[in-house]
């Protein structure tokens, strides 16, 4: 068995919150690329082109979060598959801002963050 199989296996093993973290969480990678990096990368060239590069980017988005929400729905809400995937993205975000886009890290991240720990609470709490 390759590395990649054993990995896969890994993941099909694991239980369907972990499966639909660790998919979101791939998926909201590309998804914050296609909305953003053109940016930084295009700003000098066409939107229209940006925006088939961002559709390029895109379709590994959704080949990634059409399963982990499918998986995901079999035991979580469509709310709590949604705040989920809220809390994924400022936790990918942020990283992004920083370290790719160059943009200060700012305190308001920490304060947004808080917020969405408190939605996860509340709608993972019953």
């Amino acid at each position: 068995m390759t590395p990649f199989q054993n990995a896969a296996a890994l993941v099909m093993d694991a239980p369907v919150i972990l499966r639909t973290v660790l998919l979101l969480s791939a998926s909201n990678v590309f998804m914050t690329f296609a909305w953003y990096a053109h940016l930084k990368n295009l700003a000098d060239r066409p939107w229209w082109l940006a925006a088939m590069v961002s559709w390029g980017i895109a379709l590994f988005e959704y080949l990634l979060q059409v399963p982990a929400n499918r998986i995901g729905a079999s035991q979580l809400s469509l709310a709590q598959l949604k705040i989920l995937q809220e809390a994924i993205t400022l936790t990918v975000f942020v990283p992004f801002v920083v370290f790719y886009m160059n943009q200060p890290l700012k305190l308001d991240y920490l304060w947004a963050a808080l917020c969405l720990c408190g939605a996860v609470y509340f709608i993972f709490r019953s």
